[in-house]
């Protein structure tokens, strides 16, 4: 039975429709979907949305303004009659247009980025592709993209006529092809001709204020003639997509050294692979051989950089003064390691582990990733991998090859993490390569002083002028000895060329659910308060705008207007046809109008006490700060506190308490596109969308997460939040919300993933929308957001020896600056299965696994997802047994690398968001799912395996002294209760939360010393602090868990638990490696996993 809206089954999908997953907008909110037609002219949302670029849809002309259409009509508006405070009671003018709404194409908002023809992903869709409702078939199993083997079993990898299975955009593998300007495909320049003109300067004739004309392509002819709709009447603007993608890239430079100047995100940003796509009446695939001819030598290490100062980290770079003779190391094929084998590097991977009898294999410090086999001086340059790292070490040489080893290859990103160093660059030549625009960086190679050669596509390209100077030594010819050249991460500071239009300003919108049981929970004291004390701290500059929204059954809008002795409240009543009053007074520069500003969150929480309405109007209020954010972009907040019941996005209860348990017919699909569609006009508006949910009510959270999953914000669930029967979630609130306020954030962003030529990427995760195949729309991103891909291997690796993988995020910091920030990865290639399984990064496999998992759950099952993941790991270990081991061993024999996978996947199985036979809530079930697709690994991991410490006997042996404090680093225990013992205390860091469990028969001098307490019996039982006592163990313990503390974005809250406390169940279901009712001890599931092997 297929489900509704997903035909049983589906053929593979090409272009933005793949991409951009092609379930029904009604479908998985995990899923980047495009609009279908259906959507496109549903009533409210009909604009031009983002990724659905005009020349795709031949068929179907849509009419960039029409929104407006739906917002016209009178305006009955109610007066301020049951409101404390100034107010006024409003009545749409009397025409057509609403003159005082921003029109969605005016002003400086720019034209929608036409689609870049630089992408060969990017190809054409035929309209027919656009069916109203169509999806794929949900794939049953995972097949990481390889092709299947043999028959269909239960641990097998099943195979579906569908693509496999994706996460935000499903891209068939072939459609990522190497970088490259069209123009340049058969001009590869083999070294030792002469070298091309390259490293243009940057167009000259771009203007951001200029209106420009028909978007240039960048392509051939043909690709203009996709256009098949009239013009629409309306010629002007259309609706931006702001500098956001603005110019990663700004120029194409053909082969005569002509310019073309983009007005289009993908294009400014430098294309993607191959610019030119094969057009025929079907749906097309693009060859990744196409035009090239590569040279038979290894790509880039026949010269590297000196060992003198190549090998020294980032952080203590050391620039020497005076003229340098230009020399380079040579670092070919015979000093990367006498044999890429890794045996050398890697003594322990040589070691086979029976499982069976050896389980304790968990290590007792942090583990840490591997480290790739590369020579020690490409090593020390390499990306710190808490910002980006790849599920395999050793990347295979052919498709085949990762087949047969039956892991996934991914990557896992964490691009935006605040840098401990951070070299930044302001030239104002940023070097990239000029055929596949690669950042240059410590992998490429440099012929002599004057020629450099890219690592992604081999291209030799001329070193410009300005980059002989040094600027951190002021000597001339040192281009080895530049930052960009020495560090793998790096931030340019973006030229004017780099934007579509002026940096937008921070702008801040506050939408506050005020009615009666938002009023109960007394959540907006809290926020009020916290904004009041942080004012000051919001990320900006002097151009920061802010404004403020409430809603019940109506919208509330609060006039800030310079020289009001007070804050004015605007009601809008009518939410079938929301407009906006006064625009030009609610958002407003915080520095001109701060005293209003504080005067309005001073009064109010006091302002609603008093309400009875205790209907919610959601999605009205959000399409009317959408509304008032469009013009510009930014941040909109929201808090909502109950599940919307007035206007369009109404949602009715789905949950049924008695399915809690079960795997399957749980509602784990958006009921309804609303949320999905406002977000896409969201995001191409340069609007991120952020969802607080407080309160112990059914929210849908499967619907309402929409908004923030496809604008790139982030959704915050607190579901027992009370100001006063639940103090720890106010604590817990209060601190995140100081974070979130006062973090660093970057406006209208993308981000673009470059891989070497015969790799691919087909899949992406996290929240954000895929623009064009691989651009992702980042309207906001922050600090604390993580992003994973999934790769296929196209083409023989067999010319090179080394990879490298670079990430490009290029965004407007809070102080209107155009900034890039880069990280670059290089890795080994290997050619024999022993040493795909001896780089397996175990911990990145398992990041990537979740969120295929979460991906799964959504389209097929949980069921369906449970299995795919032990499945997972019996095809890995079945292929590590036949095809490295050969000799049919007893027990269950892993490769060291992977002696962990069991365990970290039993781990999988039992958290929140795949776990069977508990009765968690639904909505905390998605917020996990949530939680898996946005959170960066290190935070994933430990969520799903917590750490388990012994804490009543902390010592100074092996401590860590950071700024004068002495942290304590107890061993890291396995998660069973054989771990733990009575006479003890054992904390548990479960990221969000920490417990600490006190045995009844614990020391007198841990009560007394640490807890504060005289007996066991006294330990209160909602104790959720330490007190501060005078003396060590006190000391040690408070420091030990506020360094964890520290090493997380959220704040989780401590209960300490008393054997008799009712937590202490909470407790116990962390302990991963014992059984429960449903699940597996983690010796049984290792007998089902050899069982399974063994058939």
């Amino acid at each position: 039975m297929s489900q509704p809206g997903i035909p049983a089954s589906g053929g593979a999908l090409t272009g933005l429709q793949a991409q951009n997953g092609a379930t029904s907008a009604s479908g998985s909110p995990y899923t980047n979907g495009p609009i279908q037609n259906e959507l496109l002219s549903s009533q409210g949302y009909n604009s031009q949305l983002p990724g659905s670029y005009s020349h795709l849809i031949p068929a179907k002309t849509l009419n960039p303004i029409s929104v407006q259409s739906k917002y016209g009509g009178s305006q009955t508006v109610s007066p301020l009659s049951n409101y404390q405070g100034p107010g006024q009671t409003l009545h749409r003018p009397p025409v057509a247009s609403n003159p005082v709404t921003p029109s969605l194409h005016s002003g400086p908002v720019p034209r929608v980025p036409q689609h870049a023809s630089q992408n060969p992903a990017a190809t054409p869709v035929p309209s027919g592709s656009f069916h109203p409702g169509a999806s794929v078939s949900p794939p049953l199993s995972w097949q990481y993209n390889y092709p299947s083997t043999g028959s269909q079993t239960n641990h097998g990898p099943i195979v579906s006529s569908g693509p496999a299975m994706s996460g935000n955009t499903n891209l068939t593998s072939h459609q990522y092809v190497s970088s490259g300007d069209p123009s340049l495909q058969n001009n590869f320049i083999k070294s030792g001709s002469a070298p091309p003109l390259v490293n243009s300067p940057l167009p000259t004739t771009f203007q951001p204020g200029a209106p420009l004309g028909p978007p240039p392509m960048g392509g051939p002819p043909p690709v203009r003639a996709l256009t098949t709709q009239k013009p629409s009447q309306g010629t002007g603007p259309q609706p931006s997509f702001s500098s956001a993608v603005s110019q990663e890239g700004v120029t194409s430079s053909t082969n005569n050294g002509s310019m073309v100047v983009h007005n289009s995100y993908d294009e400014i940003e430098g294309g993607g692979f191959l610019a030119t796509p094969q057009l025929t009446n079907k749906n097309t695939t693009v060859s990744r051989s196409v035009g090239y001819s590569y040279p038979s030598l290894p790509p880039g290490y026949q010269n590297t950089i000196p060992p003198s100062t190549a090998g020294m980290p980032p952080s203590s770079l050391s620039y020497p003064s005076g003229p340098q003779a230009f020399t380079q190391t040579p670092l070919g094929a015979n000093h990367l390691t006498a044999s890429m084998s890794g045996l050398s590097l890697h003594p322990e991977g040589l070691r086979v582990i029976n499982l069976l009898q050896e389980r304790n294999m968990l290590p007792s410090t942090p583990l840490q990733p591997p480290v790739p086999n590369l020579h020690e001086d490409i090593q020390r340059l390499n990306c710190n991998p808490e910002l980006f790292r790849c599920t395999l070490t050793n990347i295979p040489q052919t498709q085949a090859l990762l087949n047969k080893a039956k892991l996934p290859l991914g990557l896992l990103l964490h691009p935006f993490k605040d840098p401990v160093q951070l070299p930044v660059v302001t030239s104002s030549t940023i070097v990239r390569c000029r055929s596949c625009r690669t950042y240059i960086n410590p992998f490429v190679s440099f012929l002599d002083q004057r020629r450099w050669k890219c690592n992604l596509c081999y291209q030799v390209n001329d070193v410009p002028e300005e980059f002989m100077y040094n600027p951190l030594t002021r000597v001339y010819g040192e281009p080895l000895k530049r930052p960009e050249v020495q560090n793998a991460t790096v931030e340019f500071m973006a030229p004017s060329e780099y934007m579509l239009r002026p940096p937008q300003p921070p702008v801040y919108l506050f939408v506050f659910d005020v009615s009666h049981n938002a009023v109960e929970t007394g959540y907006l004291s809290s926020v009020c308060q916290s904004l009041l004390n942080n004012l000051d701290s919001l990320p900006g500059n002097t151009r920061t705008k802010i404004g403020f929204i409430t809603f019940d059954s109506t919208i509330h809008f609060y006039s800030l207007q310079e020289g009001l002795s007070q804050p004015q409240m605007l009601i809008v009543s009518d939410i079938e046809d929301v407009f906006i009053p006064m625009p030009e007074n609610l958002l407003v520069n915080l520095n001109e109008s701060k005293e209003l500003v504080q005067d309005l969150l001073k009064t109010l929480p006091q302002m609603f006490t008093k309400t009875l309405e205790t209907q919610s109007a959601l999605g009205p209020a959000l399409q009317a700060a959408f509304k008032l954010m469009s013009p510009t972009g930014g941040r909109m907040s929201v808090f909502q506190t109950q599940l919307p019941t007035l206007g369009v996005g109404a949602l009715k209860p789905r949950e049924e308490p008695n399915h809690r348990s079960s795997a399957k017919e749980i509602h784990l699909t958006p009921s309804t596109d609303f949320y999905k569609k406002l977000a896409l006009d969201c995001s191409g508006q340069q609007v991120a969308v952020d969802l607080f949910l407080l309160s112990g009510q059914y929210f849908d959270l499967a619907s309402l997460g929409c908004i923030s999953r496809y604008s790139a914000g982030s959704v915050y669930y607190y579901p027992s939040y009370h100001h006063q029967h639940n103090p720890v979630q106010v604590q817990k609130f209060q601190k995140e919300l100081q974070r979130y306020l006062t973090r660093k954030i970057g406006f209208e962003a993308v981000m673009r993933i470059r891989c070497n030529k015969g790799l691919s990427i087909h899949t992406f995760h996290g929240n954000f929308f895929v623009r064009s195949t691989d651009l992702l729309s980042l309207p906001n991103v922050n600090p604390d957001a993580g992003y994973a891909v999934q790769m296929s291997v196209e083409e023989s690796l067999s010319d090179t020896q080394l990879v490298s993988f670079q990430s490009a995020l290029l965004y407007t910091s809070s102080k209107g600056e155009r900034r890039i920030r880069v990280h670059t990865l290089c890795l080994p290639v290997v050619s024999t299965l022993n040493e795909v399984f001896l780089g397996a990064d175990v911990q990145a496999i398992s990041g990537l696994l979740a969120n295929m998992a979460v991906d799964r759950s959504v389209t097929a099952s949980l069921s369906d997802a449970r299995d795919a993941l032990v499945n997972a790991v019996v095809d890995s270990l079945s292929a590590y047994r036949s095809s490295v081991l050969g000799s049919h061993q007893p027990g269950l024999m892993v490769p060291f690398s992977l002696r962990l996978f069991p365990l970290f996947v039993l781990a999988l199985l039992k958290q929140k968001s795949f776990q069977t036979g508990t009765n968690a809530r639904l909505d905390e079930r998605i917020f996990a799912m949530c939680q898996v697709k946005n959170q960066p690994l290190v935070y994933l991991m430990l969520t799903t395996h917590p750490s388990l410490y012994r804490v009543d006997n902390l010592s100074d042996e092996g401590a860590l002294n950071i700024n004068d404090r002495t942290i304590p680093q107890p061993p890291i225990l396995q998660l069973s209760v054989e771990k733990l013992s009575r006479d003890g205390a054992f904390l548990l860091d479960a990221g969000s939360v920490l417990m600490l469990w006190v045995g009844k028969n614990c020391g007198q001098n841990f009560l007394s010393q640490v807890l504060g307490v005289q007996s066991y019996a006294s330990i209160p039982h909602t104790m959720t602090d330490l007190p501060e006592l005078d003396t060590p163990e006190s000391a040690r313990t408070i420091a030990f868990i506020s360094w964890l503390r520290e090493q997380r974005p959220f704040f989780p809250i401590l209960y300490v638990i008393r054997d008799e406390s009712p937590m202490k169940a909470n407790f116990l279901q962390n302990m991963v490696e014992d059984r429960t009712e449903s699940a597996l001890s983690y010796y049984e599931f290792l007998l089902h996993i050899q069982q399974q092997v063994n058939k």
